[in-house]
């Protein structure tokens, strides 16, 4: 046994040294091999949990009759919010509102970020909702663009005025400003001439409101009219011709804008539908249905309603025992009554055909005291003259508008 234990210990210490060897050969054998290297990538997965919250607006257009309150209320405005408003800077601002302005509420999920209000086109205020609401006001300064324009009468004003790139707004103020001593219906002539200087104001491009006359001429009959305007110390804007007289008479000539009349003042009149004589104690003018009736003087409605013949109608007492009567309407101005106070050129009804009417026409009475009068002949009072504390400054625009109305003019004559 002890012989055996000794051979096996001599085979081990044997074998040892042989496995090294072999071990040596052939790791010696594998150095001109390329060993390729074990790479473990490791990739990792990031979870990102995306919470976008919802950005909002509202928007409301402001109503007859609104308030600031009852607004924020509805739009969800914190009422911490609406009292520092009302106690800022800008309280005036959002307080006085009229119908058209407009608001916008940005919101984040349920919560209010900011405010904007516009009133026009040319107002812009912001308010952002913090501990201290923070302000931006912008107020834009529009481009007036100044334009001259001139034609000559073939059949009508109103056509040769639109021929000569006038835009409607300006031909109906032109037509308004010599409405007091010109009717546009019963005294346009062939041949008879207008020139006119107006501006209009842009924003960024787009036109914002109509264009103002600065000047205009029209030569009637070989009869010149002019009118300048002209603004007072008080603000107010005024329409005077070249000596200073005003333009403006106590009524207008016609209580509508391009109609014909149709049936003349005439006492001694067969009437269309009774086929009797019947005076005819006021003039007919001829329009389509809803044509817009103006009232020809300032003073207050005494009567409106039906009138037996005269169908739907409207009477004014203005002064100096003056009344005017407009019969036949369609329909009154919802927002007048019996009471109401008018001025002049305010719209009060529409043309129509109610009562003894055979076609849609406006009938229009001009009585002084008792007596009738033909609205068409009567000389109409005027008004005030240009105040002679004014007169250096007017004296001064006059000038300035006289002399770019002849640059404009002459520029015009020679581009042609």
């Amino acid at each position: 046994m002890a012989i055996l234990k000794e051979l096996k210990l001599k085979n081990i210490y044997l074998i040892i040294p042989a496995v090294f060897a072999v071990l040596i050969v052939f790791f010696a054998a594998q150095e001109d091999e390329e060993i390729p290297e074990l790479s473990i990538e490791q990739s990792s997965i990031n979870l990102e949990v995306s919470i976008e919250k919802n950005k909002h607006s509202s928007f409301y257009t402001v109503e007859e009759g609104d308030s600031m309150s009852v607004i924020f209320e509805e739009n969800k405005v914190p009422l911490n919010l609406t009292y520092r408003i009302l106690r800022g800077p800008h309280k005036n601002d959002f307080a006085n509102l009229m119908p058209g302005n407009e608001f916008e509420f940005h919101f984040l999920d349920n919560e209010l970020l900011r405010i904007e209000l516009r009133k026009g086109p040319l107002f812009f205020l912001s308010v952002l909702n913090s501990n201290e609401p923070e302000y931006e006001l912008i107020n834009l300064e529009p481009e007036v663009i100044r334009e001259f324009k001139s034609g000559k009468i073939i059949s009508s004003f109103y056509e040769a005025a639109l021929e000569s790139g006038i835009p409607d707004s300006v031909i109906m103020d032109l037509a308004y400003l010599f409405g007091w001593d010109i009717d546009f219906i019963f005294d346009i002539r062939e041949g008879d001439s207008f020139k006119v200087l107006y501006e209009t104001p842009y924003v960024e491009g787009a036109k914002i409101d109509n264009g103002d006359i600065l000047y205009a001429e029209f030569i009637n009959q070989e009869q010149e009219y002019t009118a300048i305007r002209y603004y007072a110390r008080s603000g107010e804007k005024f329409y005077f011709d070249k000596d200073g007289n005003s333009l403006r008479k106590a009524f207008l000539r016609a209580p509508l804008d391009f109609a014909y009349v149709s049936s003349h003042f005439n006492p001694r009149r067969k009437h269309p539908i009774l086929n009797k004589i019947r005076a005819h104690n006021g003039v007919d003018y001829a329009a389509k249905r809803n044509t817009p009736v103006r009232s020809t003087g300032d003073g207050v409605i005494i009567h409106q309603g039906w009138k037996s013949g005269y169908g739907r109608t409207i009477q004014i007492r203005h002064g100096g025992e003056i009344t005017t009567l407009y019969a036949h309407l369609e329909s009154y101005n919802k927002k007048l009554g019996e009471g109401s106070k008018v001025n002049q050129g305010t719209v009060i009804g529409y043309v129509g055909d109610s009562g003894l009417a055979t076609a849609p026409h406006l009938h229009y009475e001009f009585k002084v005291g008792d007596k009738r009068t033909d609205p068409l002949k009567v000389r109409l009072p005027d008004d005030k003259p240009i105040d002679k504390m004014e007169l250096p400054k007017f004296n001064q625009t006059k000038s300035q508008i006289l002399d770019l109305t002849k640059k404009l003019s002459i520029m015009i004559a020679d581009a042609n």
